[in-house]
């Protein structure tokens, strides 16, 4: 075939472009409430505990249909099951920005998430198998802007548009886009049959304990920290549910004739090397975008638009790099330039473990920089070589079991950092406190002077002393707070290094043709 012949058309291109637009707003979704939580659960009149089912919700919802998503579209076709989503997805996100109380919003982001986890697996299997080879690592590239551009935009445009706009818009932002991705993927892609006579074949006890094994999981693992973990009873029953119906599950999968999933890909070297990875990277990307803004708001105070501009140092360099790695993937080594992304990552969560009061946007907004540069050379290189094992007939089973990975490694790491923060806090805390004493000079003339300004506004020397002693331990416990997320930083880079290995047990995909 000659290379003109083996470029893609313009109609198929307009196809990938919508597929992964959907992707990215899916993504995009996870993380555009983190930032204005407090307004919603304010103007809703919910609780903090009960105002994180907003994000709760969406992401059970997600974890539970990405997997179904390649069985859905192999009866549907992609083309009608892409669309009938995309339109569901901006449906249930005008409701979510005309809810009027907190029972509304959750089922709306329930449904929305319903939706949402459908467009990211699909958006990687279009750009995976309707662009040709010597096109997927600019199919990769464009693929890696959902994974990587959108969570780092996510909280800072969600914080942009509620304090311009209020919190509704953060919902119906996605209305324009939504559009224009069902009318790409409807014109772009081929009409296919549906294949309704599979839904008698279905896989009940393979969906059945899949949702309620991931379903519960994510539960455990978004609400655990917020509820002591096996302290409480909801989450002792929901990890062992979890626990047993996915062994149930795996069990129904390796031995049905026609299961929901083909768990048996797992058996290939390189995918479970490529997952493995995935679900690191996850780690790393959802961790650190959760970490960091908490941390500026906490220690230094930043607002949604502060925090906004040093999340930015991160997500809008990529847009310059991500051109060049398709360019550079053809002389590469796509494993090599993983390898690289992922130590210059691990490089720049180890700058953010080693902070101060005085870390702010200056001092960050180099880890930030060199965190931009590395990320692009992870997932485009990954998602080129995550199926290059797999049968075209099993890419479905194979985009829902990479894609799960990276949300099951963000959900880990995100409830691990939780934890991981509280309890060095406490350690940190309880160091530090033994070496503060009044038998030291030093803290003992601090003491004396904060009390003698506190006093001279007029207010009683017993009650300005112990307003000095409260600022004391104030100090001690935000340098508490400091080290503690400095160790969660160096735990993120430690376990992206250790995801070396993995790496260069992927299979090396074939040379592209020559142009």
């Amino acid at each position: 075939m000659s290379e003109a012949a083996a470029e893609p058309s313009r109609r198929t291109w307009i196809a990938v472009v919508g597929a992964l637009l959907g992707a990215f707003m899916a993504v995009l979704d996870v993380h555009i409430t983190n930032s204005s939580l407090k307004n919603i659960q304010g103007s809703l009149g919910a609780s903090l505990e009960e105002g994180s089912w907003i994000s709760t919700g969406y992401l059970i919802a997600e974890i539970i249909v990405i997997p179904m998503t390649g069985w859905l579209s192999g009866i549907f076709s992609i083309r009608r099951y892409l669309v009938a989503n995309a339109a569901i997805f901006i449906f249930f996100s005008v409701l979510c920005g005309f809810a009027t109380n907190l029972t509304e919003m959750v089922v709306f982001r329930f449904l929305q998430g319903a939706a949402g986890g459908a467009l990211i697996p699909l958006g990687f299997t279009i750009a995976m198998t309707r662009l040709p080879p010597h096109r997927r690592a600019l199919g990769a590239a464009l693929l890696s802007l959902t994974s990587t551009f959108a969570p780092a935009m996510g909280p800072s445009l969600g914080g942009w548009l509620t304090d311009l706009y209020g919190w509704p818009s953060i919902f119906f932002v996605n209305v324009i886009p939504g559009i224009a991705l069902i009318w790409a993927t409807w014109w772009g892609l081929e009409r296919e049959p549906m294949a309704l006579d599979r839904l008698k074949d279905a896989d009940m006890p393979g969906i059945l304990t899949m949702a309620a094994g991931l379903g519960s999981l994510t539960y455990v693992m978004e609400e655990g920290q917020r509820k002591d973990w096996f302290g409480d009873d909801m989450i002792q029953r929901l990890f062992w549910l979890g626990a047993i119906s996915l062994c149930i599950f795996v069990w129904v999968e390796l031995t049905r004739p026609k299961p929901l999933i083909n768990l048996r890909l797992f058996k290939r070297r390189s995918f479970v090397a490529a997952c493995g990875v995935n679900l690191l990277s996850g780690l790393g990307l959802y961790g650190t975008v959760y970490i960091l803004p908490l941390y500026l708001a906490q220690i230094q105070g930043y607002s949604s638009l502060q925090i906004g501009e040093v999340v930015m140092y991160v997500g809008l360099p990529q847009l310059l790099i991500l051109p060049f790695v398709p360019r550079i993937m053809r002389h590469v080594d796509p494993r090599a330039m993983i390898a690289f992304g992922m130590v210059l990552f691990g490089i720049s969560c180890f700058m953010n473990g080693f902070m101060s009061h005085d870390t702010a946007i200056d001092q960050l907004k180099w880890a930030q920089l060199v965190r931009a540069l590395g990320q692009p050379f992870i997932l485009a290189p990954l998602s080129s070589l995550a199926l290059i094992d797999v049968e075209p007939s099993q890419a479905g089973s194979g985009s829902a079991l990479f894609n799960i990975m990276r949300n099951i490694g963000g959900s880990m790491g995100i409830a691990g950092l939780s934890t991981v923060l509280a309890r060095r806090e406490t350690y940190h805390f309880s160091i530090i406190s033994e070496s503060v004493t009044r038998n030291d000079p030093g803290i003992t003339s601090w003491l004396g002077d904060v009390a003698r300004y506190i006093a001279s506004t007029g207010i009683m020397q017993g009650v300005a002393e112990m307003k000095a002693l409260g600022q004391l331990a104030g100090l001690v416990r935000r340098e508490a707070y400091i080290m503690a997320y400095g160790d969660c930083f160096i735990i993120i880079g430690a376990g992206l290094i250790m995801s070396l290995p993995a790496v260069f047990a992927l299979r090396r995909s074939p040379a592209p043709p020559s142009r």
